[in-house]
């Protein structure tokens, strides 16, 4: 199931397409019912999240980096599955079945870069993200993957770790996103640059 294309709409599925400029609170709020209102003040209220305690994902996100581009898609699929593993794990919510597949679809309002799929009945939760572009079938830089990657997590979160009833694009939401890319990077950084055994102290 594919959700509503527009900035900032919500639904049962949510899709991230790569153009929103910042973090806001969209028009169509004021058309929200006041249940679904408070929903997303909640949402806007929520701020930074962090790594988990103790979550080694540096590993993870270097493999996905190297098989982006290698244009490995069977291997960023894996990487991305264990870094998906890793997180879920340590925020301690329900799994998800990560799916990498290769060209973006596109249509009128532009290019799909990543869907979230809610649990469903016994069937787990899921993200699909695309590797290469609609237009030029490049592949997306790594960058904008992870960030996909992660902006499909943060709904993920918003039903099973804050319990939000639904998840809307916010203010608090992008800030989540940013804050757990950022830290995913960092860690990457601090791995590669940390010695390796047998370096000098």
């Amino acid at each position: 199931m594919v959700a509503d294309l527009r900035p900032g709409a919500a639904a049962p599925a949510s899709v991230s397409t790569g153009r929103y400029t910042s973090p806001m609170r969209f028009g169509y709020y004021d058309r929200l019912s006041a249940a679904r209102k408070a929903i997303y003040r909640k949402s806007d209220d929520i701020g930074a999240i962090g790594l988990p305690p103790g979550a080694a994902v540096a590993t993870d996100v270097a493999r996905m980096r190297r098989a982006l581009a290698a244009e490995d898609r069977a291997s960023v699929q894996a990487a991305c599955q264990r870094l998906v593993d890793t997180l879920v794990a340590g925020y301690r919510v329900p799994p998800i079945r990560v799916r990498v597949l290769a060209r973006r679809p596109s249509d009128d309002y532009g290019e799909l870069h990543g869907l979230y799929e809610p649990e469903e009945g016994r069937t787990a939760a899921r993200i699909t993200v695309w590797m290469r572009t609609a237009k030029k079938q490049q592949v997306v830089a790594f960058k904008s993957f992870l960030r996909t990657l992660v902006h499909e997590v943060a709904h993920h979160l918003d039903y099973e770790l804050y319990l939000l009833e639904e998840t809307f694009h916010t203010e608090g939401f992008y800030k989540r996103e940013s804050s757990l890319a950022n830290a995913l990077l960092a860690a990457e950084a601090a791995s590669a640059a940390a010695p390796q055994n047998g370096d000098a102290a």
